[in-house]
């Protein structure tokens, strides 16, 4: 169940990349956070895995969609409504999941911040200065990837800040590609 004005999974194959991904991982007694969490499928999977789950969003209704769902399924996720890691400053992370938003263009919403990055890939700018301050050594950074995004700009971003992208997982579907990512 994902509520209207919530990014839901059914929108694209990468979520689903991302999900099997995960379930290959020993997420018991980790603590995970999936930033941008939108429906939280991978908070709550994470949950079901053992894990202690932080789900963050910048839209309001993410947050309480993800705790209802978890509630309902006996979990426990908390959820924070912050922009990146904000609101997260002092929490510590075994593995961070990422499935952001790629497509160059200026959200008008928060719907739209699912989807667009800024002109200027301003999400990822953002997003890095945030993990260019973490141990990449300790905390697993993980991010899914379209081949329908602009790989050479954000990596160019990445490498700014002092960090770098090594692909991990790979799927080959017919009208894409999708790469998880470490970060580090």
């Amino acid at each position: 169940m994902v509520q209207p004005g919530v990014f839901s999974p059914k929108n694209t194959i990468s979520t689903k990349v991302f999900l099997d991904y995960i379930t290959s991982l020993d997420l018991h007694q980790k603590s995970v956070l999936e930033l941008g969490c939108g429906s939280g499928i991978l908070s709550i999977q994470s949950a079901f895995q053992g894990a202690r789950v932080t789900a963050s969003d910048i839209n309001p209704k993410a947050i309480d969609s993800v705790e209802i769902i978890a509630k309902k399924q006996g979990l426990h996720v908390l959820g924070v409504l912050s922009d990146l890691l904000e609101k997260l400053q002092g929490h510590e992370f075994d593995y961070i999941f990422i499935n952001p938003p790629y497509y160059p263009k200026k959200p008008h919403n928060l719907e739209e911040n699912a989807w667009f990055c800024g002109e200027n890939f301003e999400f990822f700018q953002k997003m890095f200065l945030h993990f260019s301050g973490i141990d990449t050594q300790k905390v697993k950074l993980l991010m899914i990837l379209s081949d329908a995004c602009d790989l050479d700009a954000i990596t160019k971003i990445a490498k700014a800040n002092q960090l770098q992208l090594k692909e991990v997982h790979r799927v080959q579907l017919t009208f894409e590609v999708n790469s998880i990512y470490r970060i580090a």
